[in-house]
Formats: C-alpha cells, sequence, structure tokens
C-alpha cells in the first residue's frame, strides 16, 4: 500500500516539475493566497485524477493484467518522450473570480490537467494497482507539492532553476519504469536479440530527435516563460527593495520604525509579499498612511523609483495578474510624490502626459529614468 502511494506521488512529481502545472501555480500565486492556491490544486487534482483513478480500476476488469501492464510500460516510454518535449512559453489564462479563489484554481487545474500526461499516467496506475484509492492520493498529493514546490522555486530562487536537468531527470525516471515493465509484461517470445536491437535503435533515435532541440536552447541562453517570469520579478523586487532603503530616513532621523504605519514600511512589506508570492492586495488603505508622507523624503530618489517600476510594467511580458503588487508600489511612490495615485497605467504615453499636467519637472525626470 505504502509501495503504491510513494510510486505514484514519485511520479506525478517528476511529470509535473517545470511543466505548466508550476506556471499556473506561481501566476495564481501573485493573485490568490499560496494556502487557498493549493487548497484549489488538491481539490482540481482530486477531481480530475478521480475520474482517472475510475477509469483506470474498470479497465482492470475488462482487459488481462498482463496486457494492461504492456500498455502502462509503453506509455511511459511515451510518457518520458513528452517529458522532453520542447514546449512553447504557455499562456496564462485570465481566470474569473466569480467563484472564488479556491474553486477558481480548482477549476483551472481541472481543465487543465485534462488529457494530459498525468491523468493518463493516473490512469494506469490505477489499472495495475490493488489500492486504487491510495493511487488517488499519490497522485494528488504529487500535484501539491509539484505546485508548491513551483511558488517557492519561482519566488525564491529567480534564474537558478535547473529547468533541462529537471526534464532530463524526469524523462530517464519515466523511462526506467517503462522498460522495467515491458521487460517483466512481455511474453520471452518477444525478447530476443532482433527485437531488442530495434526497439534499442527506435528509442535512441527518438530520445537523440527530443535531446537535440533541448541542448540548442539550452546552449544559447534562453529562457522559458516558467524562468523569465522568476527572473524578471525576482530582479525588480530586489532593485526597489535596495531603493527603498534609499528613500528610508533611517531611525536617526525619523524616529522609531513604524513598518507598516509607515508608507516606506509598508511598500516593503509590499515588495517582500510579491517575491514571496503571497497576497499584497488591499493590505493597508493608502489615506491611513497620510502622517508618513509629509516627511522630508528624497525627491529624486522617489522618481528614480517610480521611473524603475513603470520599465518594468513597460517591458514585462507575462501575466497581468503578477503585477498586482508592482502597480501598488507604483501607486505608493506616486502618493509620495503627488500625494495621489493613478489606479492604472494602461498607456504609458498617456501616464506621461497626465504626470505632466500634474508636474511637469517629475514628467521630465521619469523619462530621464525609463
Amino acid at each position: 500500500m505504502l509501495q503504491e502511494f510513494i510510486r505514484a506521488m514519485f511520479l506525478i512529481f517528476m511529470a509535473e516539475m517545470g511543466d505548466k502545472t508550476q506556471i499556473l501555480a506561481i501566476a495564481f500565486a501573485t493573485k490568490y493566497k499560496v494556502k487557498k492556491v493549493l487548497m484549489g490544486i488538491f481539490i482540481g487534482s482530486l477531481l480530475n485524477h478521480g475520474l482517472a483513478v475510475i477509469l483506470g480500476a474498470y479497465l482492470s476488469t475488462l482487459i488481462p493484467i498482463q496486457t494492461i501492464q504492456i500498455i502502462a510500460g509503453f506509455s511511459f516510454v511515451v510518457f518520458a518522450l513528452w517529458s522532453l518535449k520542447l514546449e512553447e512559453d504557455a499562456e496564462k489564462e485570465k481566470k474569473k473570480e466569480n467563484f472564488g479563489a479556491v474553486i477558481t484554481v480548482a477549476i483551472a487545474f481541472f481543465i487543465g490537467e485534462l488529457g494530459d500526461k498525468t491523468q493518463l499516467t493516473t490512469i494506469m496506475l490505477a489499472a495495475d494497482a490493488r489500492f486504487p484509492f491510495i493511487i488517488l492520493m499519490g497522485t494528488v498529493s504529487g500535484m501539491v507539492i509539484t505546485g508548491g514546490l513551483g511558488i517557492i522555486v519561482g519566488s525564491k530562487l529567480g534564474d537558478k532553476i535547473p529547468e533541462l536537468a529537471i526534464k532530463l531527470v524526469s524523462a530517464s525516471i519515466f523511462m526506467f519504469f517503462g522498460v522495467t515493465k515491458l521487460y517483466a509484461a512481455l511474453p520471452t517470445a518477444y525478447i530476443n536479440q532482433v527485437s531488442l536491437t530495434i526497439f534499442a535503435l527506435l528509442l535512441s533515435g527518438t530520445t537523440a530527435w527530443m535531446l537535440v532541440p533541448l541542448f540548442k536552447i539550452h546552449k544559447q541562453g534562453k529562457l522559458s516563460a516558467f524562468k523569465q517570469t522568476a527572473k524578471e520579478l525576482y530582479a525588480f523586487y530586489h532593485q526597489m527593495n535596495q531603493q527603498m532603503n534609499h528613500i528610508c530616513l533611517g531611525e536617526s532621523k525619523c524616529g522609531a520604525c513604524q513598518k507598516n504605519n509607515c508608507i516606506i514600511g509598508y511598500t516593503k512589506t509590499l515588495i517582500k509579499k510579491g517575491n514571496d508570492g503571497e497576497e499584497t492586495t488591499q493590505l493597508y488603505h493608502l489615506i491611513d498612511l497620510q502622517k508618513s508622507l509629509s516627511k522630508n523624503y528624497d525627491r529624486d530618489k522617489i522618481i528614480e523609483g517610480l521611473g524603475i517600476t513603470l520599465k518594468f510594467i513597460k517591458y514585462y511580458q507575462g501575466s497581468e495578474d503578477e503585477l498586482d503588487a508592482v502597480n501598488q508600489i507604483r501607486q505608493n511612490l506616486e502618493m509620495l510624490l503627488f500625494n495621489k495615485h493613478i489606479d492604472e497605467v494602461k498607456n504609458l504615453a498617456k501616464y506621461i502626459k497626465y504626470i505632466e499636467q500634474i508636474d511637469s519637472k517629475a514628467a521630465d525626470q521619469l523619462i530621464a529614468n525609463m
């Protein structure tokens, strides 16, 4: 029983490492609390894999177990090659919030995993299992762990994610399970020197064909959407944290630190929560920070920080949901400069023109900083 659980969890974990599940988890974690995202992943995966387990268990009553094992063996080999597939940058779909965070994430993961290799893997595992329910728990646990790790890795490690290594390890594990299962399940009449040679040549040739573009992209240093998102957000938050340290007056001039009761401290909290993938919506109302706005901050440093933020927004190619914390940081800097904030930046040229009406000198400095 425990062996089936660990095997199912491990296979799903390796199948989804670096896959769209982690990208989707990061996207949702920028908008919702991490706990709600993980709960949504759990519910969506439970429903999706529950269907797979039922189908897999039903198959075992219709098809001889040896045939199922052979199908499973070939499936794992296919999944190994699938893991080496060069994915195009996945689109992070904008999900409506009509049903709340947990249900929104659950629906996204249920639909996103339909027909995916993890669902097919679950079918194969359940068809060959003594305890299908344990398989379900194992696969769902693997999905939740992978999603959670994706959120942590994306927010903490930035450009240090070993994406190519993950794909190679994942493919190797599926290949190992597939080949060993085929060797154990196929009739001995089919296991001879000729068939083994043909199989080895086809498999090695296909694997080499799949690996060439992967190594080419790796050599060129190109980044996937997953790595690019993590790298850009990590760099921005790190730079802005340093900038806020320059703007902060310090206790020698400002007195005891007020933390979130000061707009500088509150902005630092936004930066930390954004970098950690935590929810940042409506932590405080800007009007509550009015007292700290009247202090003698370095205006040039504030404009420099706003320029950094606007430049990031201008060139960022990721999901708009990931800009929630960034836009709140922008609004705080606007409050420091103009004692008012702008709700959104849809067009940068129009934004600059609006700033010119408020403070032409600041607008000129912003353009210079961008």
